[in-house]
């Protein structure tokens, strides 16, 4: 490796693990010595902002020093190695997760979740969803086989607790009254419909019948399954959820 190179390497070696630095940096002319402390608190404070920006609502709840406490030990525990930084938090919930003495965060980790997954919705790939009118001049004997995807900002988060409220909240004002989350566990629905990010908390029968149809799932056993879940009229339960996804744009035609 070329001298510039490994100056290069320990200086950031220096600046992002704390690394010894000595005849990294010279004193200035006057005598006064090379500050590396100030790029090493600028680079943990950057990113500490940028995982304020991904997780706004955590941060609320959090307080200041709370999240500031957060983000230093998961930059330490997962430092930044992507280019963005707006990627930077993107195994925020599983550090979360793995913190199993501190039951607040325990918690908290299906907020985060939500908070991730409405971003990553926000930059998720174009694609054309389907329409009813599709769906109105699909032959009657395809629709037995007919299967379907997922639209790209469309996630399903497994949640154990209520948190939708808390973000309710506080999205509409940092400083509104809230409760702490009930245990609920539940399925929510995150995506993106047009430039807008949207999420619903989904029923039971819903949340498996949808979970089925991005699966990819035939539509007979679509209706075999509603048969089970829905109990009285399931074929028009299923008919009304279908559209209801379709004019959500949460489904593509499944690829052949």
């Amino acid at each position: 490796m070329n001298t510039l190179a490994a100056q290069q390497h320990s200086l950031a070696a220096a600046i992002v693990r704390g690394e010894p630095a000595a005849g990294l940096l010279r004193d200035a002319p006057d005598g006064r010595p090379a500050r590396l402390h100030v790029y090493q608190e600028a680079y943990g404070a950057r990113l500490s902002q940028a995982l304020q920006s991904n997780y706004p609502v955590l941060r609320l709840v959090l307080g200041d020093d709370g999240f500031r406490d957060l983000a230093r030990r998961y930059l330490h525990a997962q430092p930044s190695r992507r280019p963005s930084i707006r990627w930077f938090g993107h195994r925020l919930v599983e550090f979360m997760h793995a913190q199993v003495d501190e039951e607040l965060l325990q918690v908290l980790a299906d907020l985060a979740a939500m908070e991730w997954a409405l971003r990553s919705a926000f930059d998720a790939a174009d694609a054309e969803p389907l329409a009813v009118d599709d769906l109105m001049r699909m032959p009657a004997d395809r629709w037995p086989a007919l299967r379907f995807a997922a639209h790209p900002s469309v996630t399903l988060l497994p949640m154990t607790w209520a948190v939708e409220p808390l973000w309710r909240t506080l999205t509409a004002d940092e400083n509104g009254a809230t409760e702490a989350p009930a245990a609920r566990a539940h399925l929510l629905l995150v995506w993106r419909q047009g430039l807008e990010t949207r999420w619903r908390t989904l029923d039971e029968d819903e949340a498996r019948l949808l979970q089925a149809c991005v699966d990819g799932s035939p539509f007979a056993e679509l209706g075999a399954l509603a048969e089970r879940l829905c109990g009285a009229a399931p074929a028009a339960r299923l008919a009304g959820l279908l559209r209801l996804w379709v004019e959500a744009g949460l489904l593509l035609a499944h690829p052949a």
